[in-house]
């Protein structure tokens, strides 16, 4: 029986190349209709595990076929070694192979020619891709947008190679951001915005009628609606033959900050909501995580300034009364870190920060000398202790230095000071990225960050002041300007804000 072998990958489809093409040129070839038919089509040539493929071979074994006819080599394999492999057990099974585009020998002559045929292919794939990806780096550093990654809110410009907004999806945007940032809205977090969407019938960018959380949570996490679109961000090298090869990879590597390509596309959300956003986004999981009977109105901001531990609310009995806590203790299973023990009366916390939120709120240009006091205690400190630990680092490796340049005695393992001052390197290093990372974070425009906050609350403290606000009304305040409440003892309590 004749067996017809045809491949198409899916970067071949869009260039134009036809399945039904090299089907009609083999048939032709075969000179009968009477063929079995084995196509591959949106397959990589750099694989060899694709299912047309594997049955072919495994008919060959079986003694199915007689004769293979393919269109042309590449279509095989684009890999020399794969060719070889899938000729040899042709041969080994005495099946013949033909190609439309090629004339194939079974000799020495024929099998030099074929060899060196593939190298050239082999060759011709690295470099279409090496180009391809070269042509699409200088374009990202021109300014253009050069593949359409389907992000909501906006719509790919195929003739300018950039980004329009789309003014439907860019309004959704603007109100998962209000609905997350508001602490006046009725929907509880992620998940109650991704229902509220779902039920207003709002498609998402595929048409698709339910909003999942993590869509929405996307959506929050994305820069770009800023205005600043990374290109070049993500290492997707050799994903594409993984994943047709059925092997395991790890998608989603970045590559290093310094190769991504800044490029400038129209704004949707403003810079300082977005920062806001995402500080509310890390503190989700502690803020809203379950609702308990009794509503502890510092829950998930407190934390113990002994051990570093986060302190929750909890019951206690006393002469048989109930009363209330903030305690450092995890008696869950599995837990890390049991905490130290220590406990804060919930009420004597609660009246303490309540007040001095009140009269930051009441007083807003009290909330500049308070937030430089709380930089100053957390990361200005920080930044002090690193650089001390860096210098004691460089001093290290200068007495080693100094030691083996003074040292008489020949036995001296040089090879393990080697070690020992890289060692001390590397820890100088790592030192070095983390002052890195807080002198940026001093440096960032925190000061926007922490006035959109206040203002926010002041917004709305100037609502409901005057009210008698219960529990979770105060809460909405506290949450909107507290990142975190620092328990030292009794007489010393920190309150940090945004």
């Amino acid at each position: 029986m004749i067996a017809v072998y045809v491949r198409v990958s899916t970067e071949e489809q869009l260039k134009g190349y036809s399945v039904e093409g090299q089907m009609n040129d083999c048939m032709e070839l075969a000179g009968t209709k009477n063929v079995l038919k084995y196509v591959d089509d949106g397959y990589t040539g750099e694989i060899l595990n694709r299912p047309e493929l594997t049955k072919l071979l495994d008919d060959v074994e079986k003694g199915v076929i007689e004769k293979v006819i393919c269109y042309d080599p590449d279509r095989l394999s684009r890999k020399l070694l794969n060719q070889l492999l899938i000729t040899e057990k042709l041969e080994k099974h005495q099946v013949g192979l033909e190609f439309v585009k090629s004339d194939y020998k079974n000799d020495a002559e024929g099998q030099l020619y074929f060899q060196v045929r593939g190298a050239f292919s082999e060759f011709d794939k690295a470099k279409i891709k090496h180009n391809t990806m070269t042509g699409r780096y200088r374009k990202a550093k021109k300014g253009l947008v050069v593949k359409d990654a389907g992000m909501y809110g906006y719509d790919y410009d195929k003739e300018k190679e950039t980004y329009c907004i789309n003014q439907q999806e860019a309004k959704v945007v603007q109100m998962i951001f209000d609905y997350f940032t508001d602490p006046n809205t009725v929907f509880k977090g992620i998940n109650g915005i991704a229902l509220h969407l779902t039920e207003l019938g709002i498609p998402t960018k595929k048409g698709g009628k339910v909003w999942h959380r993590q869509v929405v949570r996307q959506i929050l996490m994305n820069e770009s609606y800023t205005g600043v679109y990374y290109q070049n961000r993500y290492d997707t090298v050799g994903d594409y033959v993984k994943r047709q090869a059925g092997e395991k990879f790890k998608s989603g590597r970045t590559r290093p900050k310094e190769e991504w390509v800044k490029t400038e596309i129209p704004q949707i959300i403003s810079k300082e909501k977005y920062e806001y956003a995402q500080v509310l986004l890390k503190q989700a999981r502690r803020r809203y995580a379950g609702y308990n009977r009794h509503h502890y109105l510092l829950s998930g901001l407190v934390r113990c300034g002994r051990c570093g531990q986060t302190m929750t609310g909890k019951k206690r009995k006393s002469h048989g009364k109930d009363f209330y806590v903030y305690e450092c203790r995890k008696n869950y299973a599995g837990a890390k870190n049991k905490g130290c023990g220590r406990m804060m009366s919930e009420n004597k916390l609660n009246n303490f920060v309540w007040s001095q939120v009140v009269d930051i709120l009441n007083n807003p240009t009290k909330i500049k000398q308070h937030t430089h006091i709380q930089k100053k205690s957390y990361i200005f400190e920080e930044i002090g202790h690193i650089k001390e630990q860096i210098q004691k680092k460089k001093n290290g490796r200068k007495r080693l230095l100094n030691l083996v340049s003074i040292s008489e005695d020949d036995e001296m393992d040089i090879e393990e000071i080697k070690d020992k001052m890289k060692e001390l390197r590397e820890q100088e290093n790592t030192l070095q990225l983390k002052l890195d990372e807080l002198q940026k974070e001093v440096a960032d425009d925190e000061s926007k960050k922490a006035t959109f906050a206040l203002e926010e609350a002041v917004k709305y403290y100037m609502q409901v002041k005057g009210s008698n606000l219960d529990t979770k009304e105060k809460q909405r305040v506290l949450r909107m300007i507290v990142q975190e409440v620092e328990v030292i003892d009794s007489e010393n309590i920190h309150i940090h804000t945004f």
